[in-house]
């Protein structure tokens, strides 16, 4: 199946069923509500099945003109690995690319953790073309929280999208 991701209205529903299939990314229940408020208001990309349930859903950031944070993206178990989290960052760069941003970040648990999942999500950012910046205490002491950006290419912002 080809997954395609488009911007769509807020999801704190989906977000909140989609958290709960991977405890393991999502098991702190006071951060998953604020994922759940996020998903409120942030900017929303979904990702559906042919029957039109939401299996993938990123939120963006928008700091200033020139950046864009994916502030989460969750995948539902049931289809990870099929490329819906590769279709929500290409869509998103794109959409980035159109609009005059030059680069995108993300923050992730650092590599200072041993978390096997989160070495999974690193490398997914990393295949992605995101690169590590630098791993802070933002999070706090015990949660090391590593910014990754991904430089997009200058030029002709909308001859690229």
């Amino acid at each position: 199946m080809t997954w395609i991701a488009r911007p769509d209205h807020p999801a704190p529903e989906d977000v909140a069923r989609l958290l709960a299939t991977v405890p393991e990314w999502f098991g702190r229940p006071e951060s998953n509500a604020e994922y759940v408020d996020a998903a409120r208001t942030m900017e929303t990309w979904t990702v559906r099945d042919d029957a039109g349930t939401v299996v993938g859903v990123t939120l963006i950031d928008r700091h200033f003109p020139h950046v864009a944070e994916v502030h989460l993206i969750v995948v539902d178990r049931a289809v990870h690995g099929t490329g819906v989290g590769t279709a929500m960052v290409a869509a998103c760069e794109a959409d980035a690319l159109a609009r005059g941003v030059r680069l995108l970040e993300v923050k992730t648990l650092g590599a200072s953790d041993p978390d096997p999942a989160y070495a999974r999500t690193r490398h997914f950012y990393e295949k992605q073309g995101f690169l590590a910046l630098e791993e802070t205490e933002l999070w706090g002491e015990n949660t090391p929280c590593l910014i990754m950006v991904k430089p997009l290419p200058a030029g002709d912002r909308a001859a690229l999208a």
